[in-house]
C-alpha cells in the first residue's frame, strides 16, 4: 500500500523516479556548493571547531534551506532531472548552465525581497553560480566518461579494428553510434579522407590516418578488415576502385545508410555490402530548391505512368514540396494501389488522389483533365521494352506516338501550364520501335511549343538503374538461380541512371523549361554490361567462370551495341544547372508532323512492314533491320 502511494504522489506531480534520483544526487552537491561559496567568500574564517566564523555561519544556517529548495525547483523547472546520464551532451550542459543562471538570480532576488535583513553578500551569489555549474557539468560529464570508458574497455581483444571513410559530420556521427552501442564487434582506429588538410587531426579522438588512396597499406598497418563507408560519401567510380583494391587485400568495405534513406524508412540502419547503385552512382544531384517550389507549391500536378519505376519516384519526390494536389494516373490497378498504401505510410495521406484510367482512352483523360485542371503535367506513362515493341509496333505507335499527341492536346485545351514529356536516349538515331516513337513524339510536343500558351517540354535520359525489367534485377535473378547470365554481346555498353537520380532531373528540368526544349541529362561514362554482370557476380560473393558463367545470346531485334546522345546534327548546349543540357532544335514543318501522325494512326492495326516504312519516311535516321533485309529505305518528300 505504501509503495503504491508513493507512485501515486509521484503521478500527481508528474515526477520520475529518474528525476527523484537526480534531485537526490544533486542536494548535497548543491549543499556543499553554497557552504563553500560562504567558506571562499570569508576567505577560509574558521572558528575553533572548523566551521565558518560566527557571523557567515548565521548566514549560511538562516538561508541554507531555501536556498537548496529554490535551486532544487529551478533545475526541476528548466529540465534539468530529465537527463539521461548515458546520452548528456552539450546541449545538456548548456541547460545545466542556464538552470545555475537562474537559480542564483532567484537566490539573489529573494535574498533582497524577503530577506532584506540577512544581506547575503552578493558575491556569495556570483561564487555559487560558478561553482554550481562547475561542479554539476564536471560531475554529469564525468559519469559520461566513465560510462564511455566503460564501453571502450569492454571486449576489446574481440572486437575488429575499422575505417571509417570521410572525416566529416557524417564520419563523426557514424563514430559516436558505434562508441555507443554496447553490442557493437567494431573498433574505429582510424579516418580516411581525400580533403589532405584534415590528415593529422583527430575527432572524438580518433586520428585521421591519410587518402583512400593509402587505404590498403594502412589498414595492412593498423590490422583493419573492415572498411565503413557511409552512402553518398564518394562518388561510385571511387567505390569501385575501392572495392577493388579492398578485395585484393582482403578487406572489406560497406556502406552505411545515409540519412535520408534513414528517415524516409527505406534501409535498416546496419552496415551492408557494396551493392551495384553504389559503384553506378555519381555526387548527389544538388537541385535549385527555390526555384522547384516558386514552379510548384499550392498547385495542381498530375503525373501519368504513376505506377511505374520513374513515375513512382517523381510522385514521391513531388510530395516532398508543397503541391495542392497531386493526381496519379495509371490504368495498372495493383501496382496503383501498392503505391497508395506507400505514400500513406510516408504521411502523404490526403495530399493526392490515384487515379485509375489508360491515357489512350481520350473520352477518360478528358473526364479526368476536366475535374482535376493540372498546373503541370508529367508525362511518364508509354511501353518500354524493345523487343516486345519491335514485335507488336501498332501498339507502340498507340501507347507511345498518339498517346503522347492525345495528351498532349488535352494539356493545350484545357490550358496546362507545363506539360513534361519523358523521353530516352533511344530516341536518338534510332534502331528500333520504341525509340522511334519516342523521338515522333518529341517532335509533335516541340511543334505545340511554337505556337502555345503551355510550356511543353522534353526531358531525354538513359537506361534507369533497378527498374521493372532493367538489366540489374534480370542478373541478380540468374545469378541467383545459379545462371547463367545472359548477355547479348560482349561490346554492349548502356548509359545508367539511378532512379532518385533521374526523377529529380526531370523535375529539375522542367522548372528550368520555357517551352520548346529537349533537355538531356548528364549520365556519366557509358557502362560495358560484361562489366556490369562481373561486378555483380562478385558482390554476390561468388566468382565469374566458376560459379557463375556468362553466356552470349547475340543482339535482340532492335538492339544497339551503343547507344548516343545526339541527333544527327544536333548538338547540346550547357545550361545553368551542370548536369542538364539543352538540344539544340532541328524544326520540321507543322503540317509535316500532322500529317505524319494522321497517317500513323491509320496504320496501327495494319502490317508491321507497313507501319516501320511509315516510321522511317517521317524519320530516314531510323535503322530497322527489317527494313534493311527486305526493302530500300524510304526517302523524306521535301
Amino acid at each position: 500500500m505504501g509503495s503504491r502511494t508513493k507512485s501515486d504522489w509521484l503521478q500527481k506531480y508528474r515526477i520520475t523516479q529518474r528525476q527523484l534520483f537526480w534531485m537526490v544526487v544533486f542536494l548535497p552537491i548543491f549543499c556543499a556548493i553554497y557552504y563553500l561559496s560562504f567558506w571562499l567568500r570569508f576567505e577560509g574564517s574558521l572558528n575553533v571547531d572548523g566551521v565558518l566564523g560566527e557571523n557567515g555561519f548565521r548566514m549560511f544556517r538562516s538561508t541554507v534551506l531555501w536556498a537548496i529548495g529554490l535551486k532544487t525547483f529551478t533545475f526541476w523547472s528548466s529540465g534539468v532531472y530529465k537527463i539521461r546520464s548515458r546520452y548528456i551532451t552539450i546541449l545538456d550542459l548548456v541547460n545545466l548552465a542556464k538552470a545555475a543562471t537562474l537559480s542564483s538570480a532567484a537566490l539573489a532576488m529573494v535574498d533582497y525581497l524577503v530577506f532584506p535583513n540577512i544581506m547575503i553578500p552578493r558575491s556569495v551569489f556570483l561564487i555559487d553560480w560558478g561553482s554550481t555549474i562547475l561542479a554539476v557539468c564536471g560531475f554529469c560529464a564525468g559519469i559520461r566518461m566513465v560510462q564511455d570508458s566503460g564501453r571502450f574497455f569492454h571486449h576489446q581483444g574481440d572486437c575488429r579494428s575499422t575505417f571509417i571513410i570521410g572525416a566529416n559530420q557524417s564520419g563523426a556521427s557514424l563514430l559516436r553510434i558505434i562508441e555507443r552501442n554496447k553490442e557493437s564487434c567494431l573498433r574505429v582506429v582510424g579516418f580516411l579522407d581525400d580533403h589532405t588538410s584534415r590528415i593529422g587531426t583527430r575527432i572524438n579522438g580518433i586520428p585521421v590516418l591519410g587518402t583512400l588512396q593509402e587505404m590498403c597499406s594502412l589498414a595492412q598497418k593498423h590490422g583493419v578488415s573492415d572498411i565503413l563507408l557511409p552512402a553518398d560519401e564518394v562518388p561510385g567510380k571511387t567505390v569501385r576502385q575501392l572495392v577493388e583494391a579492398g578485395n585484393s587485400a582482403q578487406i572489406q568495405v560497406q556502406v552505411l545508410p545515409s540519412y535520408q534513406q534513414l528517415l524516409s524508412g527505406k534501409v535498416e540502419m546496419k552496415p551492408r555490402p557494396v551493392c551495384i547503385e553504389d559503384l553506378l552512382g555519381r555526387e548527389p544531384v544538388q537541385l535549385d530548391m527555390q526555384n522547384i517550389r516558386d514552379w510548384m507549391d499550392d498547385r495542381v500536378l498530375m503525373v501519368t505512368g504513376s505506377a511505374g519505376s520513374i513515375g513512382s519516384e517523381i510522385c514521391r519526390q513531388l510530395l516532398q514540396f508543397s503541391p495542392k494536389k497531386l493526381i496519379l494516373v495509371d490504368r495498372t490497378e495493383n501496382s496503383q494501389f501498392f503505391l497508395e498504401r506507400e505514400l500513406v505510410k510516408l504521411g502523404y495521406q490526403g495530399r493526392f488522389d490515384v487515379v485509375i484510367a489508360d491515357i489512350n482512352d481520350s473520352r477518360r483523360m478528358r473526364a479526368v483533365m476536366r475535374e482535376y485542371q493540372p498546373d503541370i503535367l508529367f508525362h511518364a506513362a508509354a511501353y518500354k521494352h524493345v523487343p516486345l515493341m519491335e514485335s507488336n509496333p501498332g501498339e507502340a505507335v498507340k501507347n507511345i506516338a498518339l498517346a503522347t499527341k492525345h495528351l498532349a492536346d488535352l494539356a493545350e485545351e484545357f490550358e496546362v501550364g507545363t506539360f513534361v514529356m519523358i523521353s530516352s536516349d533511344k530516341a536518338v538515331n534510332p534502331t528500333n520501335v520504341m525509340g522511334a516513337n519516342k523521338r515522333i513524339a518529341e517532335l509533335y510536343v516541340q511543334s505545340l511549343a511554337a505556337r502555345s500558351k503551355c510550356h511543353f517540354v522534353t526531358v531525354r535520359f538513359g537506361n534507369v538503374l533497378g527498374s521493372a525489367g532493367s538489366v540489374v534485377p534480370i542478373f541478380t535473378q540468374q545469378i541467383q538461380n545459379g545462371g547463367p547470365i545472359s548477355v547479348t554481346d560482349a561490346r554492349m555498353q548502356r548509359y545508367f541512371m539511378t532512379i532518385p537520380e533521374a526523377s529529380q532531373l526531370v523535375i529539375q528540368a522542367g522548372a528550368m523549361g520555357r517551352g520548346g526544349e529537349i533537355f538531356v541529362l548528364d549520365m556519366g561514362e557509358p557502362v560495358r554490361i560484361m562489366d556490369l554482370a562481373a561486378d555483380l557476380v562478385q558482390l554476390s560473393g561468388l566468382k565469374l567462370g566458376e560459379d557463375i558463367e556468362i553466356e552470349f545470346s547475340g543482339l535482340r531485334p532492335g538492339e544497339k551495341l551503343y547507344e548516343e546522345l545526339h541527333v544527327d546534327g544536333e548538338k547540346h548546349v550547357p545550361t545553368c544547372h551542370p548536369k542538364i543540357m539543352v538540344a539544340d532544335k532541328i524544326s520540321f514543318s507543322e503540317q509535316f508532323i500532322h500529317e505524319a501522325f494522321q497517317r500513323l494512326s491509320d496504320l496501327t492495326e495494319q502490317p508491321s512492314d507497313l507501319i516501320l516504312e511509315e516510321i522511317q519516311r517521317i524519320l530516314p535516321e531510323f535503322q530497322s533491320a527489317y527494313l534493311k533485309s527486305n526493302k530500300p529505305s524510304v526517302k523524306r518528300a521535301a
